[in-house]
């Protein structure tokens, strides 16, 4: 018996030789930003050969080879094979090393975006490893919402993953990591990509299926994570202004204080000289505090871990720059939390300060024994008078939210996660997840050790004299 009897029907998949064949209407845009598909930066002729897949569902490196032992009436899925025996010899070789993904930051409800680059894949037989190594790096934030950013410039033919090795990565992933992950942001993705997804979409959720966006241009990124800068490699963008050349580069002026009743995206001195502030704490930050501090609200389950509606949180801000007095007693909580959020994220310094961050970042090289000392010295000394004021306010209220922990599910370290990139950021280059979690474990360490550190009112404190 011939052996492709063993397939009567061709398996789901894209039909991609009537679109790419012979036609002569252009490809589909990826954008309505962009009507162009970038350059592979691999040889893809295999994807662009219509007469093989009258055989298979895909070739080279996504063939699905016939398999004798196969029952014909057998639904099988499409994509099993033993990957990990296949590759588990290479990976035990495989050598770790820094930055397999990167932390960019939050994004404008406040969840955290994590960066994945295909230039720095290994070559296939190392692929098992990185990936498990992605995996350990990113496992601690999933817990709470995330983002992914896949950046797909710099993929080549040495370490393009096969198809079997997507799909079973995908499966070994814990339901964390597929049920917390609000979207998938593809940037610069090409004809394979498209035709990767078309593949893998009738094994996968509509749920999961639904939170991939493509991303044509960094622009347009930025614009979809709120964020005004990108501290990406230099390579992407490089290859953004060639494929983007309208929207070449342009360095971003610093933003002007603006009307004194501005308390979003200013500087906490600004807030401080132009609006009503007791004790250096900015009038909407108190009203934030206020209304979550309330039982029945201060208990609500996942506070500041879910996020809260982003055109809500965008009005009110306006509102609140342009100097309206808000009222947030019938607001929804988690409204509230993201705004909370964002003015810490919207600081143009970190509540922290930049001086600080080289210290912070060596919190878990420090002794245990010297960590209480050192902590209170780096806060009470180092920190201008408004920060340590707006800090300590916060820490004060984040710890009431810890003492019902028992409902709202929300202990020290689980409030350290979101709050560390919003307390803390690097002025020079990007946080990596290396930074990350020295930066979550100092202000772990301050939750717990609150009454320590302050134990001693501000306005006694002592300031060191050089």
């Amino acid at each position: 018996m011939d052996a492709n009897s063993h397939f009567p029907t061709r398996l789901p998949g894209p039909a991609i030789s009537s679109i790419v064949g012979n036609s002569e209407e252009p490809l589909p845009s990826l954008s309505d930003l962009h009507d162009c598909e970038p350059k592979l930066e691999f040889d893809d002729t295999e994807l662009l050969t219509p007469a093989p897949l009258e055989k298979d569902v895909m070739v080279g490196d996504f063939v699905l080879a016939d398999d004798p032992e196969l029952e014909a009436e057998e639904t099988v899925n499409p994509l099993e094979d033993d990957f990990e025996d296949q590759l588990r010899e290479q990976s035990e070789n495989f050598q770790a090393t820094k930055n397999k993904c990167d932390f960019l930051g939050t994004d404008k409800q406040g969840r955290h975006i994590f960066g994945i680059y295909a230039s720095r894949f290994p070559e296939k037989s190392q692929l098992e490893g990185f990936v498990r190594q992605v995996i350990k790096e990113i496992e601690p934030f999933v817990e709470n919402d995330y983002i992914l950013v896949y950046f797909h410039q710099g993929l080549k033919e040495d370490n393009k993953p096969s198809a079997q090795f997507l799909w079973n990565s995908y499966k070994e992933l814990d339901r964390n990591f597929r049920k917390n992950l609000k979207t998938l942001y593809v940037v610069h993705p090409t004809w394979f990509i498209r035709v990767i997804w078309n593949f893998f979409s009738p094994f996968i959720s509509d749920k999961f299926r639904k939170k991939l966006v493509y991303i044509s241009s960094l622009d347009e990124l930025r614009q979809a994570l709120g964020l005004n800068k990108l501290k990406l490699p230099d390579t992407i963008c490089d290859f953004d202004d060639k494929q983007n050349p309208s929207r070449s580069r342009v360095p971003q002026a610093a933003n002007p204080n603006g009307r004194p009743t501005m308390q979003f995206g200013v500087p906490l001195k600004f807030i401080v000289m132009h609006s009503p502030c007791l004790n250096s704490i900015p009038p909407i930050v108190r009203k934030c505090v206020d209304s979550l501090s309330i039982t029945g609200v201060i208990d609500t389950e996942g506070i500041f871990r879910r996020s809260g509606n982003h055109a809500e949180i965008m009005a009110l801000k306006e509102r609140v720059n342009r100097g309206e007095d808000v009222d947030l007693s019938n607001v929804n909580v988690h409204v509230i939390a993201g705004l909370l959020k964002s003015f810490l994220r919207d600081l143009t310094e970190p509540l922290l300060t930049f001086e600080l961050y080289d210290d912070v970042t060596k919190f878990l090289d420090w002794p245990k024994e010297e960590r209480s000392r050192n902590v209170t010295q780096l806060i009470r000394e180092k920190l201008p008078e408004e920060n340590y004021e707006l800090f300590k306010y916060i820490v004060d209220f984040l710890v009431r939210v810890v003492d019902c922990a028992d409902l709202n599910k929300m202990t020290s370290s689980n409030l350290a996660i979101v709050f560390g990139p919003n307390f803390l950021w690097s002025g020079r280059n990007s946080t990596s997840l290396e930074e990350i979690a020295p930066i979550n474990a100092f202000v772990d360490f301050v939750l717990q050790n609150h009454k320590a550190i302050y134990l001693i009112d501000v306005n006694q404190r002592t300031v060191s004299v050089d």
